[in-house]
């Protein structure tokens, strides 16, 4: 197959191309900025275009497929030909659907937890030789890619992602996979600037319940309201089988599970985790790794990459890192490393990043998401308000919207950086959250600094 995707240095593109040349398929791609590790990863297969922009001329007959990003915009010119020629457009997720329909499908959908699902699961069936085919949105110890494919394979995994499908496609990505089996970790409102209420994410979520095979399998979060309502109210043919979080304790900073066999130590902490950990192994039993199986497999997990990741740890001090920025993953993460270290102080770190969290309509969806932290700050670039054309944010509607008594604002790097550098550590849990890069921090360094 001749397959060129169009905004190949995507996260998830880049990784279904490496899949695909993997498999022996002949691949191509452009994109007019291609970032690291993206870049590294396509340089390493041979498949990093020469130079970066867009070259209609690289769009012939002799393609089989064309794969779309959401990178690139309506009237992208390989586009354009593209649709000139009349040769096939799927998107991220169709391409996904159209080469799993002989597959038995898992997808794993949700506000949060959903990366974290996908990869408990994944490591499970890892641990104990099961080959699957999968994608997941997040590097996974053990694992070479994110994505895997392959003809022989039964089941497929796939994390279920709702923001839209490409620039032509506005579908969230998880209505396309009609699953077998689906599981919903939980629904809290995002992406605003797609969904501009919380009704209209909501019935995101009841399109992709109703998606779900006939015959098949939902395994959903009772804890979680709006996820129990939606489950409990469609009406298609289908098993349903609800979840709820594990029993677990805190030792001396070790979580251990509550099982069968006695108290299990697990690496991975916290309430949202412990419930993303119940989730995943109704899961598993459902792909046939009974109980005991799961949890002898399970302990070794380790977490996703920036899913609450030990960046340094230490007696005295440790550091995380995660992906947190929508206000319910802010809210359990913040949490989670309270409730682990409740004798050592907690500084929590989040920069607003994505469109949402910037957004004035949106901010005080925050408020409470940095209580447990006993020192709390929020970086923002103002500039990056006014490169995607929003309103700006002040310092006082920040602090007013978060309601923490000790909450700083920056919204220059370096003065956030100098704040970062200034810290006495000892005792200390420093949590890190953010979808950016903290406005450029260099982590060798920050990382150097906090071992001291």
């Amino acid at each position: 197959m001749n397959v060129h995707f169009i905004a190949i240095g995507g996260s998830a593109m880049h990784n279904l191309a490496r899949a695909l040349h993997e498999k022996g398929e002949q691949v191509t791609g452009s994109d007019d900025a291609i970032y690291e590790p993206s870049r590294s990863r396509l340089q390493e297969k041979g498949l990093l275009p020469k130079e970066e922009g867009w070259f209609p001329d690289k769009i012939t007959t002799s393609l089989d497929v064309v794969i779309l990003g959401m990178h690139a915009k309506p009237n992208n010119p390989e586009l354009l030909r593209t649709q000139e020629l009349g040769l096939t457009i799927y998107s991220y997720p169709e391409f996904l659907y159209q080469y799993s329909q002989q597959k038995t499908r898992v997808v794993i959908g949700g506000s949060h937890g959903k990366t974290t699902i996908t990869a408990m699961i994944l490591h499970v069936l890892h641990y104990h030789q099961r080959e699957v085919d999968y994608m997941v949105g997040a590097q996974l110890e053990g694992f070479d890619t994110m994505v895997h494919l392959t003809a022989e394979n039964e089941f497929i995994v796939l994390e279920g992602d709702e923001y839209l499908s490409s620039p032509i496609d506005r579908r969230p990505k998880f209505h396309w996979y009609q699953p077998n089996i689906a599981l919903v970790s939980g629904i809290a409102w995002d992406h605003i600037n797609v969904f501009s209420t919380e009704e209209k994410y909501k019935e995101q979520f009841r399109v992709f319940m109703d998606s779900i095979v006939h015959g098949g399998i939902l395994v959903y979060n009772e804890e979680d309201v709006h996820v129990k309502e939606l489950a409990e109210a469609t009406q298609i043919p289908i098993r349903k089988h609800e979840y709820r979080s594990l029993d677990y304790e805190v030792i001396d900073g070790q979580t251990y599970l509550t099982t069968s066999e006695g108290p299990l130590p697990v690496a991975v902490f916290g309430a949202h985790n412990i419930s993303n950990l119940a989730g995943a192994k109704w899961v598993c039993q459902h792909m046939g790794i009974d109980e005991e199986d799961f949890y002898e497999a399970i302990a070794s997990f380790k977490g996703a990459s920036k899913r609450l990741e030990t960046v340094y740890k230490s007696s005295d001090r440790v550091l995380y890192k995660d992906f947190a920025h929508a206000p319910s993953k802010v809210k359990a993460t913040t949490h989670a490393v309270k409730n682990q270290y409740p004798n050592r102080s907690l500084l929590a770190c989040l920069e607003l990043h994505t469109y949402s969290s910037l957004s004035s309509q949106f901010i005080n969806q925050y408020k409470g998401a940095l209580s447990q932290a006993t020192q709390a700050v929020v970086y923002y670039d103002q500039e990056a308000l006014s490169l995607k054309g929003m309103k700006a944010i002040e310092a006082e509607d920040i602090k007013k919207a978060f309601n923490h008594p000790f909450l700083q604002v920056f919204t220059n790097a370096k003065d956030f950086h100098q704040y970062l550098f200034q810290q006495q550590c000892q005792n200390m849990c420093l949590l890190m959250m953010s979808s950016g890069n903290y406005g450029g921090l260099d982590w060798d360094q920050f990382t150097s600094y906090f071992k001291r």
